[in-house]
């Protein structure tokens, strides 16, 4: 069934075969080719123009990328970062071999070892501010969640979780991984029967059941996304589960004490310059022996987000450091219990899901177009190759009031939860 839904890719030139066989290659094409490989890092990869004839040969591997087209080739001469994936999305650009090894090669020819990237000039504060107020945070929110329920239950798992799962064993399914991930976070926030939960950003309502399923806490849980609460009350309805309220609310207008916050998966669409706002919400609700949980994506220098993934598919979205990330917690006076790093969980996370949507890419076309499909697919191969090669981090951050003393011992509990915690 098609979708009411559009979305957007940046219209560029697609030429015909005639006029792509009439374009021939200039002297001056292969040489911007080969200046923009060295420009970023000279990957161990082929690539030729339109005429197909390999303008740069790696004997030893098997990724080459094709440019269609002068346009295309001009195009990434001016902003590799936007118009890659703009004309991949297009069919400008082909890749051979396969997108997320030729991906991987392509990001570690970027590092420099030692060195911090520039990619692009920041935008303005007051940019940045306008992408995550209360208005733009609803639109941001509406681009990427609310194309539809149909589209995401075609690849993620039953309960819809659209985070990092947790894999306790490599070949496990992504929906024990999911289970555990759930359950993994329960353990860390002690959850117990009866406690008091707010959840901020709860996306299709998941972690909201499992907390009020299987620990009988009471839960109010937050989101902005018009089409993910509908689903997550109908959900918690059907399946006869009390104790969850699902508000369409944003973060800022939290309020009433709680003994748990958790967010997973929000903290990537708040933006830096909101960051100490969050943390006075957390601070006007938490109670005294409360404990929080925020579980966020990543990375290791601050950077913002390549052109293409903000402006086509996460607008507004910006990945912390853990530095940028205690900008939550100092001001508020909360301190930092644990710190774990959940990076190769979610490359994990992130192969089940591509396989999972390419093997529905024909029902996500009649949804959409071509175009949509091939955006999406590189949209999650490079997520891959950003958590494989290290570039993008996954972060849980365990919190609580500075001096809070009820907090285990050890951490046994988190490796056999049958252990006495052992509190302090």
């Amino acid at each position: 069934m098609k979708s009411s839904i559009l979305y957007e890719v940046c219209p560029t030139t697609v030429f015909s075969d005639d006029a792509k066989t009439a374009s021939k290659v200039l002297d001056i094409d292969r040489w911007l080719l080969r200046t923009l490989l060295l420009g970023i890092g000279s990957p161990k990869i082929g690539a030729a123009l339109w005429d197909g004839e390999n303008i740069v040969s790696e004997s030893d591997t098997p990724y080459r990328m094709v440019i269609r087209n002068r346009a295309s080739l001009l195009r990434l001469i001016v902003n590799p970062l936007l118009y890659f994936g703009d004309d991949y999305s297009a069919g400008n650009i082909e890749i051979e071999g396969g997108l997320v090894p030729f991906l991987e090669t392509v990001y570690r020819a970027l590092e420099r070892p030692g060195v911090v990237r520039s990619r692009y000039k920041r935008v303005s504060n007051w940019y940045r501010r306008e992408l995550n107020s209360l208005t733009g945070s609803r639109k941001n929110i509406h681009h990427h969640y609310d194309i539809g329920n149909d589209f995401y239950r075609l690849w993620l798992d039953e309960e819809m979780l659209y985070t990092c799962a947790y894999f306790t064993e490599p070949g496990i399914s992504l929906e024990a991984a999911q289970d555990a991930k759930m359950d993994l976070i329960c353990r860390k926030l002690q959850l117990k029967g009866g406690e008091r939960v707010v959840e901020a950003g709860c996306g299709w309502g998941g972690l909201a059941r499992y907390m009020a399923k299987r620990y009988g806490a009471r839960v109010r849980a937050f989101n902005i996304s018009g089409e993910q609460v509908a689903y997550a009350r109908q959900r918690a309805k059907s399946e006869g589960i009390v104790g969850v309220e699902y508000l369409e609310d944003d973060y800022r207008n939290i309020s009433g004490e709680c003994d748990v916050f958790v967010s997973v998966g929000m903290l990537e669409h708040v933006g830096t310059n909101n960051y100490r706002t969050l943390g006075e919400v957390i601070n006007r609700t938490l109670s005294k022996s409360g404990l929080g949980l925020i579980h966020s994506i990543g990375q290791d220098v601050a950077e913002p987000m390549s052109a293409w993934a903000e402006k086509r598919i996460f607008p507004g979205s910006y990945l912390p450091t853990v530095r940028e990330m205690m900008e939550i917690f100092e001001p508020s006076g909360f301190s930092v219990l644990d710190l774990e790093n959940l990076r190769p969980h979610y490359a994990r996370t992130l192969e089940h899901w591509l396989a999972r949507f390419e093997a529905n890419t024909a029902e996500v076309a009649q949804m959409f177009d071509e175009n949509f499909v091939r955006a999406w697919r590189l949209y999650l191969s490079s997520s891959i190759a950003n958590f494989s090669t290290g570039s993008l981090q996954l972060y849980q951050v365990l919190f609580s009031r500075r001096g809070n003393n009820q907090i285990p011992w050890t951490r046994n509990h988190l490796i056999d939860p049958g252990k006495d915690n052992g509190k302090l």
